[in-house]
């Protein structure tokens, strides 16, 4: 079970280290588009747009990279005093009952939407945008996929707390 863990961990580590990058394009083609409309009086939509899709990449794919480094919200009143048996408790319950039953369901409500959307190649959001919307709602099951993956993983690591099988695929 360790090197499953591992293995689903390894996607979004991948992901991850990827899209972080995408931050600094975000920068910079947020400055560009800054400059040619403060400096040079012009703008271009699909410029605009692609601030969008950046945006959208780095939140929807980097959130189960999120989940793996443990950087989501949490109401930790009770769970930063509580010891490691019962934060993996808490852990694997709201994986188990919670998570994983949300992306399931997101994946499934979300894919004829997102069939359809490529099916007819939905065009730009705005008159001169980029003609891809297709490939910005993809980022519905992408999100829900990577997510998904991240919480059966953290559903097993947390599982191996509980039986004291803890190893190199355990939280730390």
């Amino acid at each position: 079970m360790h090197s499953l863990v591992r293995s689903l961990d390894c996607v979004n580590a991948l992901v991850g280290r990827c899209v972080r990058w995408l931050t600094v394009l975000l920068v910079l083609v947020q400055f560009g588009v800054v400059v040619l409309r403060y400096i040079f009086g012009t703008s271009y939509m699909a410029a605009q747009e692609s601030i969008i899709y950046i945006h959208a990449i780095i939140f929807m794919a980097g959130a189960g990279y999120t989940l793996l480094k443990d950087g989501h919200v949490r109401v930790d009143i009770f769970y930063s005093d509580a010891s490691r048996r019962t934060r993996a408790l808490v852990d694997f319950l709201g994986g188990l009952l919670l998570l994983i039953p949300s992306c399931l369901v997101l994946l499934y409500y979300t894919w004829g939407f997102v069939v359809q959307s490529w099916r007819i190649l939905e065009g730009p959001i705005s008159v001169g945008g980029i003609p891809a919307v297709f490939l910005l709602k993809s980022l519905i099951p992408i999100f829900a996929g990577l997510l998904l993956l991240q919480g059966i993983a953290m559903v097993l690591r947390n599982l191996l707390v509980l039986f004291d099988l803890e190893g190199e695929g355990a939280p730390q």
